[in-house]
C-alpha cells in the first residue's frame, strides 16, 4: 500500500510539474525591432511588451500590447532648397488575437497610439516655412503579422501594421504621413 501510494504521489507531482510550465510559460514578452515604411524617415526601431490574458483559452492566444517606435533622419529633397531633420516616434495600446499552428503562430490586433513629429529646417531662404515646427495626434492601428517559434523562449516575427496618423497642422504639410510599415523583430518570452 505504502509502495503505490508512493507512485501515485510521484506520478501526480510530474504531471503537476508537466503541465504547469505550459499553462505560465510565456505569458508576458518584450521585444525589439527594425521598422520599414514608405515615407520620410523610412527606417527606425522600435520597442514591445506583450502581456497574455484569458490563457486558459484553448489554441487561442489572446493578449495586450504596449509598442515604441522611433525614426530620425536629416533628408534633403531634390525638389525644395532646403534640408529637414525629422524625428517621429509614436507609442500605443493594442488588443492581439491570434492562433497556434505548431511552429508558426499568425495574429492580428487593433489599437489607439499616439505620435509626435518634430521638424527642423535648415537653409530655408525664401521658403515660407517656420523653421522649427512639432505636433502631436492620436492614431488608430491594425495590424497582422506571425511569430515563429524555433525555440519556446525566443520568437522571431514579421509584422505590417497599418495606422491613420492625418490630423498634423498644417504647418507640417509638407511632411508625408506613412500609413503603413513592415516590422522585422525577435522577441523574449518568459
Amino acid at each position: 500500500m505504502k509502495f503505490t501510494e508512493s507512485i501515485l504521489a510521484i506520478v501526480v507531482i510530474a504531471l503537476s510539474l508537466g503541465v504547469m510550465p505550459q499553462m505560465s510559460y510565456g505569458q508576458t514578452s518584450i521585444g525589439a525591432s527594425y521598422e520599414i515604411r514608405d515615407e520620410d524617415p523610412q527606417n527606425g526601431f522600435g520597442f514591445r511588451l506583450e502581456r497574455g490574458i484569458l490563457n486558459k483559452v484553448p489554441i487561442v492566444d489572446l493578449g495586450l500590447r504596449a509598442h515604441f517606435s522611433y525614426f530620425n533622419d536629416d533628408i534633403s529633397y531634390a525638389d525644395r532648397t532646403y534640408s529637414t531633420d525629422i524625428t517621429s516616434y509614436d507609442y500605443g495600446l493594442a488588443a492581439v488575437g491570434g492562433i497556434s499552428l505548431g511552429l508558426v503562430s499568425p495574429y492580428v490586433g487593433l489599437g489607439l497610439g499616439a505620435s509626435t513629429l518634430d521638424v527642423t529646417r535648415q537653409d530655408l531662404g525664401n521658403v515660407d516655412r517656420p523653421e522649427n515646427s512639432d505636433d502631436s495626434s492620436i492614431y488608430w492601428n491594425g495590424f497582422v503579422g506571425a511569430k515563429v517559434s524555433p525555440i519556446p523562449m525566443i520568437k522571431p516575427f514579421v509584422e505590417y501594421r497599418f495606422e491613420d496618423v492625418s490630423n498634423y497642422s498644417d504647418e507640417l504639410s509638407d511632411i508625408k504621413n506613412s500609413n503603413g510599415r513592415l516590422i522585422f523583430g525577435i522577441s523574449l518570452s518568459f
